[in-house]
């Protein structure tokens, strides 16, 4: 790809390039580092669906879950060890990227078991454990924006631990948890860690926003609704930007950066675009601002490389009008606190019905590798 190519333009730009996937398919044939290397890939995030996706289909794990049912491992170990072997891996397929951007990308995300969402002290402590069990400096462990995922946040940072905060859909619960990632800060300054090396992002949901928006202003019907149709994701996701530029313009967060921390960066998420009826590429090209990160799926990473148009920073000093999108949207009627609400628990049942998945498909996969052993 050449260097004036859209992702290019998009890396220059200051937003890092994130690959929304990961199977061991794509660290064994090579694909993984083919868009490390031609198409500006930095990072790459993963979660329960993906998870179940990869264990689903292809052979490509069947030698390790022979060796697991050799060893008969319960389901949730053999999930552990397989899920922290890829996220393993592609932590060193990108070590060299790490290193060349002195932690700040080279990242790849590993999600906690969604059944904790509603538990802060069992995700923190899985977090740690996730954290050791990788053993990898470029990782990041994903903690959703729950009620009580974020003092599991603050716990998980305090601890040193890298974090990627998952599943944030308001700008409301999007300042708890840059509040829950100053608390994690101090707190690992005075137990004496280099917090430095400690990194977070915040993954603020941006396609889902829309999808539920919309089903509701279509319900509707008036006309002051259909006005922003397909208008909420991306206001949103620019008002998210301008907290953001509040609370790290703070007092507070100025003391925390003379002594060595790195911003929580803004990571745009669900970026894939589900109305065919407008552009494929609208979450990247419309939220393109410098320090933040945008995890696309594959079908979105190829769609903007190809004809995606980069047109410099759209996010900064649009706050004002991304507030009358909001005010529109209540003077016709819609609850936006409610689809917030909506938004996040579905997030939550979505990734628990794939960790479900995940874990049938593993068990099945042991099955009949032991049936196999004693034939």
């Amino acid at each position: 790809m050449t260097s004036n190519n859209p992702l290019a333009q998009l890396s220059g730009a200051g937003v890092s390039i994130w690959l929304d996937d990961l199977s061991r398919e794509r660290l064994n044939s090579g694909n993984l580092a083919e868009l490390i290397r031609d198409y500006h890939v930095v990072g790459v995030t993963t979660n329960p669906t993906i998870f179940a996706g990869a264990l689903a289909n292809g052979a490509a794990y069947d030698e390790q879950v022979r060796e697991l049912a050799d060893r008969n491992a319960s389901v949730d170990a053999a999930v552990k060890e397989i899920t922290t072997t890829d996220v393993r891996n592609a932590c060193e397929a990108f070590r060299d990227v790490h290193t060349a951007t002195d932690g700040v990308d080279g990242r790849v995300s590993i999600e906690v078991d969604p059944r904790l969402a509603h538990d802060s002290e069992r995700t923190a402590a899985e977090a740690l454990d996730l954290w050791k069990a990788v053993d990898r400096p470029n990782l990041f462990v994903k903690i959703p924006a729950t009620k009580a995922g974020v003092p599991a946040i603050t716990r998980t940072l305090a601890e040193g631990v890298s974090v990627n905060v998952t599943l944030i859909f308001s700008v409301d619960r999007y300042r708890e948890v840059m509040n829950a990632f100053l608390d994690g800060l101090e707190q690992a300054k005075q137990r004496g860690h280099d917090i430095s090396q400690i990194h977070s992002v915040a993954s603020f949901f941006v396609s889902r926003v829309d999808a539920e928006v919309d089903k509701r202003i279509d319900a509707l019907g008036n006309e002051t609704a259909k006005s922003v149709r397909g208008e909420a994701a991306v206001a949103n996701a620019r008002l998210a930007f301008a907290a953001y530029r509040e609370v790290f313009a703070s007092d507070r967060w100025k003391a925390l950066e003379q002594a060595g921390a790195r911003p929580q960066r803004p990571l745009w998420a669900s970026t894939g675009m589900k109305d065919p009826n407008y552009p494929d590429t609208r979450y990247v090209t419309d939220l393109v601002v410098a320090g933040t990160v945008n995890t696309m799926p594959e079908k979105t990473l190829y769609a903007a490389a190809d004809h995606a148009t980069v047109d410099g920073d759209k996010v900064t000093g649009t706050g004002e009008q991304a507030k009358q999108v909001f005010s529109t949207l209540e003077q016709a009627g819609i609850d936006v606190a409610d689809v917030y609400l909506v938004l996040e628990n579905e997030g939550v049942e979505k990734f628990e019905k794939s960790w479900a998945e995940l874990l049938e498909t593993v068990e099945g996969q042991l099955n009949l590798a032991q049936e196999s052993m004693q034939a």
